[in-house]
């Protein structure tokens, strides 16, 4: 019988060994610069959950508790991944309801996140099985490519 389970992943080593699951969804990141980043985030107060089937690592949710004036005190998603062979199991509803739960814990009052437009299989998970609503449209603007 396999153990399922949700940790925060809070060591190095446990950084690691994500990263390759990680990567599935930010796969323009390496080792040192995700390593590098990670401990900026973790400054400013982000925190990594993995969902594990037995000893294996099948999906992921990087999150931070945030205030603003539209959705108050809140807990926003920056990443959610599932191990690609993994999808469709259930691992990554149970963890996002890990999230909504924590969140709740925190006395959040809502959980917000965001997902490429391209990701069509995605936005049905998020809207008809975890019960997210659309509704905003987000914007980046590089300030590396400079201004018009």
């Amino acid at each position: 019988m396999t153990t399922t389970n949700i940790r925060e992943i809070t060591t190095e080593s446990g950084r690691r060994e994500l990263f390759p699951l990680v990567t599935e969804l930010r796969d323009h990141l390496d080792l040192e610069t995700y390593l590098e980043l990670f401990e900026e985030m973790r400054e400013e107060g982000y925190r990594l959950f993995a969902r594990y089937d037995g000893d294996e690592a099948v999906a992921a949710a990087g999150v931070k508790i945030a205030t603003n004036f539209y959705l108050g005190r809140h807990v926003y998603v920056y990443d959610l991944v599932t191990a690609e062979g993994e999808r469709s199991k259930g691992h990554g509803e149970r963890l996002l309801s890990f999230v909504h739960d924590w969140a709740a814990e925190r006395d959040c009052d809502a959980v917000e996140l965001e997902s490429g437009q391209w990701r069509e299989d995605a936005h049905r998970f998020y809207t008809e099985r975890m019960g997210y609503e659309e509704y905003c449209t987000s914007f980046v603007y590089h300030l590396s490519e400079g201004s018009l």
